[in-house]
């Protein structure tokens, strides 16, 4: 190696890892190499502008705890974690959109008809569908896990320092033997990405707003299914067309109906909503 220099290096860098051949750990660190190493002799990169990537990770991984992984933060306002959603979209399915920074996976289980938002104050919006298969059987026992923002834009988890639960506004529910679910919950408002982070210093650089579209958050799962991450969306509301981390999708907006007194439901509720909306989640098979 005595005689490498900034082209023969790349080759020496991959040749260096003994990793299985035709393996695809081979294939995405080797195309990960060939594709930092481009970028850095394309751009010219300065010593200062290299430390200052390392200091900018170094910073990413600083702020981020296990209730708020700044890094997810960073794959979401790059378009990172949409492009993902895209390419593994299955066809038929509901379409994916982002995960979040704040994610739990072990919420509490939610009745069907319960309200998750207990005594929070907004409109109180009912939120049903069917999860179906891509044939358009309904899948009974579905398991529809969904969080959200409050109607002031916060997560319950961003407020545990003044005493709020973080499982607040979070719930799991089981479809029944229709594959339907349904639930009362506060309707949320758009709010900002975490902006007191490293990711915020990116953004104010870039000169970028960092509002996010009103959104509630789903995981669905079915056994045999192919399980989902997605949001979703309520037309005519703000930044829907310009949400700060590119979740919005077509197919992921549903529209606000108002609910009169007189209106029958059709579900049993544990608060009576002022406002409904409709979705059906989509599973495919796996494989």
């Amino acid at each position: 190696m005595r005689d490498i220099n900034q082209f023969s290096l790349t080759e020496a860098v991959k040749q260096s890892f003994r990793t299985q051949e035709g393996s695809r750990f081979k294939f995405l660190l080797e195309t990960f190499i060939d594709h930092l190493h481009d970028y850095t002799r394309e751009v010219n990169l300065t010593h200062d502008e290299w430390m200052g990537i390392l200091n900018f990770l170094y910073d990413c991984g600083k702020i981020s705890t296990p209730e708020r992984h700044e890094f997810i933060l960073l794959s979401d306002v790059l378009g990172f974690s949409a492009l993902v959603d895209m390419i593994n979209t299955r066809g038929g399915a509901t379409e994916g959109s982002n995960l979040g920074p704040f994610y739990l996976d072990n919420a509490p289980e939610l009745a069907l008809g319960g309200h998750l938002a207990k005594d929070r104050d907004g409109a109180t919006v009912l939120v049903h569908g069917i999860v179906r298969d891509t044939l358009g059987n309904a899948l009974p026992g579905a398991i529809v896990d969904t969080w959200q923002a409050d109607a002031s834009g916060t997560y319950p988890i961003q407020e545990q320092a003044s005493g709020q639960d973080k499982y607040d506004l979070r719930g799991k529910l089981t479809a029944n033997d229709k594959g339907e679910y349904w639930y009362t919950t506060v309707l949320p408002k758009p709010y900002t990405v975490p902006y007191d982070g490293p990711v915020g210093a990116l953004l104010r650089a870039g000169n970028r707003h960092a509002w996010r579209a009103a959104h509630l958050h789903y995981i669905v799962r079915a056994p045999g299914m192919r399980a989902i991450t997605t949001e979703l969306f309520f037309d005519n509301t703000e930044y829907i067309d310009n949400d700060a981390v590119f979740g919005v999708r077509k197919s992921l907006i549903t529209k606000l109906e108002p609910v009169k007194k007189a209106d029958d439901l059709g579900f049993p509720v544990e608060k009576r909503p002022d406002a409904r909306c409709r979705f059906d989640f989509v599973l495919a098979p796996e494989g």
